[in-house]
């Protein structure tokens, strides 16, 4: 934090995550209030992430071909557009299935591209000395806005409605592309830019298959984005069928989620060292967390369960990106962060819809 240009964008993180996550949270209410169900809230999820598996690879040419900060201006002005057009739609009440569900699908063809530029910009400002501490600050940060949107949220949501909540992120775009302007050029330490030639995406692919270190890291990634983290569609079926709590009950579960997300991540800024053993061990602890979190019998134990749930999950995924982070070379990391991003969000994209079917199927504790 020392470094000018990394707090301006730390303040920026702060804000656009927190905005984000008030988003997240009143546009999977407002399809449950539409629909009524938890299936369809599954099927949001997907609309938000299936962008990052078809274009997914794309984007991460785009981050090594061209300025990394460019193209995060444009996205965050792009996003901004498309959550003022849904959240108007959402205060004046017009707001229908199909429309909420293509501006979702835009925001989040526009975060497939902001994701590997952004990646790579946190190196360019930090340099190889300070990544691995940065990484777990942005997860900090991230999760710190994911302790607070939420919460946020469920009294917007009460108190207002949904489209305030989601008109939230408009200001926030706007504040982001200010301090992304601000931001000294002469102070990065730019990552050379790959030509404008073919089978970029074949030599990434062939690159992270090449070192076990990325594929196997990769492949743990994908298996818990699918099966894990699709919680959102869980919690909102908990708070409306088990435990009745409404929309700021679903807050409130998922801010708790993240105050153990939060402890998580400022315990592995204290990790000195990094093996793969590591990021299987955490990959374990998450998965019976989940389990236990789920066979909980008394209201009091879910909610503690679910900071354990976030603390789990966060050591897996800021190993696994550091990891995937430091493995690679420079010239080619956007790339290889594309794919990352691709396997975390893709699995999540497939795995949100068969989540929320299995949760109006069997219940969603079960």
């Amino acid at each position: 934090l020392r470094l000018h240009n990394y707090r301006l964008y730390v303040v920026a993180q702060l804000i656009s995550n927190t905005a984000g996550w008030m988003q997240r949270i009143a546009v999977d209410w407002l399809v449950l209030e539409i629909t009524g169900s938890v299936a369809l809230v599954g099927l949001t999820i997907a609309l938000q992430f299936l962008p990052t598996v078809v274009l997914g690879a794309y984007a991460g040419v785009v981050a090594d071909r061209f300025s990394k900060r460019r193209v995060m201006i444009v996205c965050t002005a792009a996003a901004g557009l498309f959550n003022l057009v849904l959240a108007i739609i959402a205060i004046n009440g017009t707001a229908q299935l199909w429309a909420v569900y293509a501006l979702v699908l835009a925001v989040g063809v526009m975060q497939v591209f902001d994701g590997p530029a952004r990646s790579v910009f946190v190196s360019e400002m930090v340099g190889p000395r300070h990544l691995r501490n940065a990484i777990s600050v942005n997860a900090s940060i991230f999760h710190l806005g994911a302790l607070v949107g939420p919460a946020l949220s469920g009294v917007l949501i009460v108190a207002v409605g949904s489209g305030w909540a989601i008109g939230s992120n408009v200001l926030a775009a706007a504040i982001g592309i200010v301090l992304l302007l601000a931001i000294r050029g002469d102070e990065l330490l730019v990552a050379p830019r790959a030509p404008n030639s073919k089978g970029q995406i074949r030599e990434a692919g062939r690159y992270i298959l090449s070192k076990p270190t990325l594929f196997f890291t990769m492949a743990m990634a994908g298996v818990i984005a699918m099966f894990g983290m699709p919680m959102p569609a869980l919690l909102a079926g908990v708070a409306d069928e088990v435990y009745f709590t409404g929309a700021t009950g679903y807050g409130l579960y998922n801010s708790l989620a993240a105050v153990g997300a939060l402890i998580g991540a400022l315990a592995s800024a204290r990790r000195a060292s990094l093996r793969l053993r590591t990021i299987i061990l955490s990959a374990l602890l998450y998965g019976v967390m989940l389990a236990l979190t789920g066979l909980s019998p008394f209201y009091p134990m879910f909610l503690v369960l679910l900071m354990s749930v976030g603390f789990s999950r966060l050591l897996f995924m800021t190993a696994g990106e550091t990891m995937v982070q430091f493995s690679s070379n420079l010239a080619i990391r956007g790339r290889v962060m594309a794919f990352w991003v691709m396997v975390v969000v893709g699995g999540q994209a497939i795995g949100g819809p068969l989540m929320g079917w299995i949760a109006e199927t069997i219940g969603p504790k079960n």
